[in-house]
């Protein structure tokens, strides 16, 4: 029994709104108003902060996310633009353009047939010239060139027969999530900008002193105020651990690209197309694609990258002016925080740090950010120094395996036609633990001994995807419970055609779906 109420943790205030904010809220909120706890929830944000909203896309765990806030899947379909992504298409990310070779891999959400019993990529070896990994043992990589859905009209929300995340516009999303939270889940919505941190002998802020004269107290005060990192990086001097020198993207273009046809068909995973200085995300919503080019300053100018993007996306618009859309520039500074904790004040989201918009790393962090507080929220000030420690090291952890995943995907890539690639290569932008990991890969693929943490974001599914989707190859071992016998492996590969060529046939398109979903709206208010 909390013997000193004085201590009790019961004010939460949480700095900016956006994705990160509101997600946030909704997580805490699920778990402790709607549980009639006595914990206060207020979200303070400034009125005229626009939301970022980079990349648009998401891991699968932002279902579970959703419905741990009891929101409606097709509601948030609907009314987020959202639309369902079933992984990434990575394309000409092996070979240089000019080489002649157009080469294109999945990284699909769905494992590998057979990944929990033994290691498929084993037997693969043998079968890598005629078939490639992914469409070998998963069925999604032709789901996804087909612009298919990942599950039927019939159902249940959530539900699947392909594991899938979404796409969605991150500034209706960030509305929808403000309503839920405020109008079924009691947050305290806040609009009004800080003008001062107050602090206790102790240096915990005390209060935050707004615009209007109005103070807002707190016990806990979680930072997603986005880059200006209010609390966390100026008002306590936590520095960004920058990290230039091994993912080198610090800039992006980025622009809305209309359908001709309402009916265009929309893509079931993000496209990422290589260029000389960066690559091109390619987002398909129900409405219009989102499209941008994040690239690296110090290997291209601004007026470069525009030219590439206007190029890639003319195509597109069937002959109408390019010059017409309005493309909207970012800077950021790839890093990461020192702390993401510091006494009373928790980053989340880009407030904690950011790199580049691969792989979709950004709100899924945000999502592990929200769910660590939520089952893992002190009770009292005494004992918020040992969640503290435990928060720094799992977000540390997280970030180092984020920035090795993606830098994985530029070490293997053969591309020579510009010093952006190049560079990418040379040992000296390479982390160790990466070159380490790479030499034992040669020996042995990764699969069970590659995970780290139970919520791991990357498991070893999606390093066997990129690595043999880039030609990488690892030695067939002749031991070991990895090793499937070959009648086990051909069982699994049929079985994984078969499946294939059924979903095929009764899947809907993305489309479809999304068209069924939104008349049963409409259908529903008459």
């Amino acid at each position: 029994m909390i013997e000193q109420t004085k201590d009790l943790v019961k004010e939460v205030v949480i700095v900016g709104g956006g994705s990160a904010g509101w997600l946030t809220a909704g997580v805490l909120a699920a778990e402790y108003l709607v549980g009639n706890h006595e914990l206060n929830i207020t979200l303070v944000e400034s009125p005229d902060v626009p939301t970022v909203g980079v990349g648009e896309g998401t891991w699968p765990t932002m279902r579970a996310t959703l419905k741990r806030m009891g929101i409606s899947e097709y509601d948030f379909i609907r009314e987020c633009d959202a639309s369902f992504k079933q992984g990434s298409r990575f394309i000409g990310w092996r070979h240089d353009s000019a080489s002649g070779r157009k080469d294109e891999y999945f990284h699909p959400f769905t494992a590998p047939a057979g990944f929990d019993r033994f290691d498929p990529s084993q037997q693969w070896q043998k079968i890598r010239d005629k078939i490639s990994f992914a469409d070998a043992f998963c069925p999604q990589a032709e789901i996804s060139r087909h612009d298919l859905a990942p599950k039927l009209s019939s159902t249940p929300e959530y539900s699947f027969a392909l594991n899938y995340g979404y796409h969605l516009d991150a500034g209706k999303f960030a509305e929808f999530l403000r309503r839920h939270c405020t109008e079924k889940l009691g947050v305290t919505h806040r609009q009004d900008r800080i003008v001062a941190v107050e602090s206790d002998s102790n240096d915990y802020v005390s209060a935050l002193k707004l615009e209007s004269g109005a103070r807002i107290h707190g016990d806990l005060f979680i930072d997603c105020s986005g880059s200006a990192s209010l609390l966390l990086g100026k008002y306590y001097g936590i520095e960004l651990m920058e990290q230039r020198s091994i993912l080198f993207n610090d800039s992006a273009l980025a622009v809305q690209v209309p359908y001709l046809d309402p009916e265009s068909p929309i893509a079931s995973c993000t496209h990422s197309t290589a260029q000389g200085a960066g690559w091109i995300w390619d987002i398909g919503l129900p409405t219009r694609r989102g499209v941008g080019y994040t690239y690296s300053s110090a290997h291209a100018d601004e007026a470069q990258a525009e030219h590439a993007l206007r190029q890639y996306i003319a195509p597109a618009l069937n002959g109408q002016s390019v010059a017409s859309l309005e493309i909207r520039k970012i800077r950021f500074n790839p890093g990461f925080r020192r702390k993401f904790w510091h006494k009373n004040c928790v980053a989340v989201g880009m407030a904690a740090g950011f790199i580049e918009p691969l792989e979709a790393s950004a709100l899924v962090l945000v999502e592990q950010s929200a769910k660590f507080l939520a089952e893992q929220l002190p009770p009292t000030r005494s004992v918020m120094k040992v969640v503290e420690n435990q928060f720094n090291n799992k977000m540390h952890h997280h970030w180092l395996r984020i920035i090795d995943f993606l830098k994985l995907h530029y070490v293997l890539s053969e591309r020579n036609e510009t010093t952006y690639w190049c560079d990418h290569r040379a040992s000296s932008s390479v982390p160790e633990t990466l070159q380490q990991t790479l030499a034992t890969w040669k020996c042995r693929s990764p699969w069970r001994d590659c995970v780290g943490y139970a919520d791991e974001l990357f498991p070893a599914a999606s390093y066997q995807y990129i690595l043999y989707g880039m030609g990488f190859e690892s030695c067939s071992l002749p031991w070991g419970l990895r090793r499937p016998t070959e009648p086990d492996a051909k069982k699994t590969f049929f079985e994984n055609q078969n499946n294939r060529e059924r979903l095929l046939r009764t899947l809907p398109s993305n489309r479809q779906l999304i068209n069924k979903i939104r008349d049963v709206a409409v259908n529903a208010a008459l």
